[in-house]
This record gives C-alpha cells, sequence and structure tokens, in this order.
C-alpha cells in the first residue's frame, strides 16, 4: 500500500512539474481556450477546452483527434473592400451597425444582411466616402469588429500594382503570401493595453491566406469564365505615396509579384481573431518599374478598378455561396486553437 501512495504522489508530482498550461483570452467573449500538454518520455499527450464552441482537443504522439459528431458551424462571412462593393444589390435585408471595439471606431458602419441566404457583413476599408488613407486605417478595429458579430471568414477586395510583366492591368490574383514594408501600423491585438487579450501571441504567417478559402476563390472565378492568377506574393507598402522606380525593382527582385498599401497588417489580425481571410487582388498598373512607362497616377487605377470592380463582386458573391455549401467546423477551430497555442500568458 506505501509503495501505491508513493508511486501515485510521484505521478502527482511528475505531472505537476511537466505540465504546461497555454492560455488565451480574448475579452468581450470573442473566445476563451486553455491546453494543456503533458509531455512524458517519447509521448505528448495534449488536451482542452474552448468556451465559445464547446470543443475538447486530444492529440497523443502529435496526431490530432477530433470529436466527429461536433455540430457543424454556421459560417457568418465578412467582406472588406472599397465603395464599389456597397452596392444594394449586394446584401439583402440590411442592417447598419456601429461596433464598439477597444480599439477605436472602425472605417464606417458594418452593414448586416445576407447574399443568397448566407449571413453577411460589409464594411468600406477607407469608409464609403474613401476618406481614409491607408496608414490611417483603424486595421484593428475593423477585424475585431468583424470577429465581434460573429464571422468566421473574411474575404476582400484590394487593387494592385503589377511588378510581373505576365500580371497585366486588369487582371484578377488571388494572392498567397506578402511583404509587409509598413512601419507605422500596430501589427498585434497582444499589445499590453488595458483592453486587449492578455499575454503575447507569436503567429506562424506560414500560410498568411487561408488555403482553403484561397480555392474556393479560385474555383469561384473559374465558375464565373474570368481568367484568375492562382498564387502571388504581394508587397505592402506604407503609403500614401507611390513607389519610386528603383523601389518597385527592387521588390520585383524579392520576389514581390502584386504592390499594395492594406494587406498588412489586416491579414496578419485576421489571423491572430482566427478568423480564415482571402483576398481577391485588382492588377490596375504596372507600378513604376518597366521602363519607357510613365509612373502610376491615381486616374489610371480608378479606371481600371472601375472597369472591374463587377467582376470581384460577382467573385465575391459566387464564393459566399461556396464557402456555406460546405462544413467549415474543423478549419474554424483550428483557426483558433492556433493563436491559442502560440500565446504566452504573461503568468507562465
Amino acid at each position: 500500500l506505501r509503495i501505491i501512495i508513493f508511486q501515485f504522489f510521484m505521478l502527482i508530482l511528475l505531472l505537476t512539474l511537466t505540465a504546461t498550461i497555454a492560455t488565451c483570452v480574448y475579452r468581450n467573449e470573442i473566445h476563451s481556450c486553455i491546453f494543456i500538454e503533458l509531455h512524458f518520455p517519447q509521448t505528448l499527450f495534449r488536451f482542452g477546452h474552448c468556451e465559445e464552441h464547446n470543443f475538447e482537443v486530444n492529440t497523443m504522439l502529435h496526431i490530432k483527434c477530433k470529436d466527429t459528431d461536433l455540430e457543424p458551424i454556421s459560417v457568418k462571412i465578412g467582406i472588406i473592400g472599397g465603395s464599389g462593393l456597397d452596392d444594394p444589390d449586394i446584401i439583402e435585408n440590411r442592417k447598419e451597425t456601429e461596433v464598439k471595439t477597444p480599439f477605436g471606431s472602425t472605417s464606417d458602419v458594418l452593414i448586416e444582411g445576407e447574399i443568397g441566404g448566407v449571413k453577411c457583413v460589409l464594411l468600406a476599408r477607407h469608409g464609403r466616402k474613401h476618406n481614409i488613407m491607408p496608414t490611417n486605417v483603424n486595421y484593428r478595429a475593423n477585424i475585431w469588429a468583424m470577429r465581434q458579430v460573429g464571422c468566421t471568414h473574411l474575404i476582400v477586395s484590394t487593387a494592385c500594382g503589377s511588378l510581373r510583366e505576365e500580371i497585366h492591368p486588369g487582371d484578377l490574383v488571388i494572392p498567397n503570401d506578402f511583404i509587409d514594408r509598413t512601419t507605422k501600423r500596430a501589427q498585434t491585438f497582444y499589445d499590453g493595453g488595458a483592453e486587449s487579450p492578455r499575454g503575447v501571441c507569436h503567429l506562424s504567417m506560414f500560410p498568411c491566406f487561408s488555403e482553403r478559402v484561397r480555392s474556393v476563390l479560385v474555383a469561384s472565378a473559374k465558375e464565373l469564365d474570368y481568367n484568375v492568377h492562382d498564387k502571388a506574393t504581394i508587397v505592402t507598402i506604407e503609403g500614401p505615396r507611390f513607389s519610386s522606380r528603383s523601389e518597385s525593382n527592387m521588390f520585383r527582385q524579392w520576389g514581390g509579384d502584386l504592390i499594395n498599401m492594406t494587406t498588412c497588417p489586416e491579414v496578419v489580425l485576421a489571423k491572430e481573431a482566427g478568423l480564415l481571410y482571402g483576398s481577391v487582388a485588382i492588377a490596375t498598373d504596372y507600378d513604376c518599374w518597366r521602363m519607357g512607362c510613365e509612373g502610376v497616377n491615381v486616374q489610371d487605377v480608378l479606371k481600371t478598378f472601375s472597369a472591374n470592380v463587377l467582376k470581384v463582386r460577382q467573385i465575391l458573391m459566387k464564393a459566399v455561396q461556396n464557402i456555406a455549401k460546405e462544413d467549415w467546423t474543423e478549419d474554424i477551430l483550428d483557426a483558433k486553437e492556433c493563436v491559442c497555442k502560440n500565446t504566452m500568458s504573461g503568468s507562465m
């Protein structure tokens, strides 16, 4: 009996010394998860719980085991774009909502409603009057508000310059990676503020875009018989100025295919919020790297964007329908689990 009692207490001591508890808490009940890892020789057990969707995660030897009886999570799709997407015909049963966030005001009101029976939320990134320059967009408030109203996905549009001869003005592109050249923008929700989530979040940005959402966007474009480039690295600059020729050529040498002013930190914050993010880019110009060509000007950018905004609108609307046809439960839970596992609490 003494031996059994001794072994029991030694086991408790071992568990106490080797257990690693990682927690992440989003205030306003965005999500709250706890994961515990128990390390034994040659074995790793992980178990946990997420309050928001009442799901359990159990793994052994890094093999993920999920409850096959989980009820499917209903999707709600956020759409962020320019004024060309704020069209009464896009969304049914429109309702404007002002959302307060710990990070200030959103760029504009959220427009909630449905697209073909699928719950959606629209937001004009620069405001419906397009009076907010890229640096001053409150990306944190925008993403936080989308998550706060229950969005699971975020699909966005962006106007870009092309850094490749084969990506012509007017072409549609679904980016898969980014290079961040911004310098003045908040990159994380976990900034130590009184109303911010606790801890420090160290998220991998590979992949930065949801591969499954990207696949849906590519398939949706092809369903509509639109030619689309299915991958590209997008360089985000601070703006509002355009690049110099030397900068443009440097970005090409780095492997950049497109250049814009808004993807970062939007894509980063979306991943921190546990949202499945994808983007449809319109190439509006060749930036200024081509010899013998004039530099970029706003008039040409707007002209090309306006000529192609209907295509983007149709792709996004088709993608909404295609997303709703599939079960995204595992992807949604994986996105939240990823945030939880990569957030270090100050008490650790």
